[in-house]
């Protein structure tokens, strides 16, 4: 019985390691136009839910995943377990993503080139990262 609530706890330690890349990477994204607003921290924090990270854990990983990114160089770490993941766990992700760009309603070239390294880093058809992009868009300009 204890076992089985060790193995359990581990693999909570594992999907948490999953939201805290995620996060990060959210992050990454946020802070690429030097604009980190309250606005795409709670997209990040309204992400994190949705993807099924709990309430009790989404404080403790964001300041975790805060941390990670400030410390980090690259994006790929981040993107190392989203990329082996089904796609629409990936296009939830894209989702945010673009939100977080139209947060302030302008997108700037940093923010596309990131964009199409990370659709080549998580494996997604440009078409359908183009087509969420569109979406999202034209959602935060009505």
């Amino acid at each position: 019985m204890f076992n089985l609530f060790k193995n359990n706890k581990g693999n909570l330690n594992k999907d948490n390691n999953l939201y805290i890349n995620i996060s990060a990477l959210l992050i990454h994204v946020a802070k690429i136009d030097e604009n980190y607003s309250g606005k795409e921290k709670d997209i990040i924090k309204k992400t994190l839910l949705e993807l099924g990270l709990t309430e009790d854990a989404l404080d403790d990983v964001f300041r975790k995943s805060e941390v990670i990114e400030k410390n980090s160089n690259q994006i790929l770490e981040f993107t190392k377990e989203v990329k082996n993941k089904d796609e629409e766990f990936k296009i939830k992700i894209v989702e945010a993503l673009w939100k977080i760009i139209y947060a302030d309603n302008v997108s700037d070239m940093y923010e596309m080139s990131l964009m199409r390294r990370l659709t080549g880093l998580l494996y997604l058809d440009t078409k359908i990262v183009g087509d969420i992009k569109d979406k999202i868009r034209n959602s935060s300009n009505k």
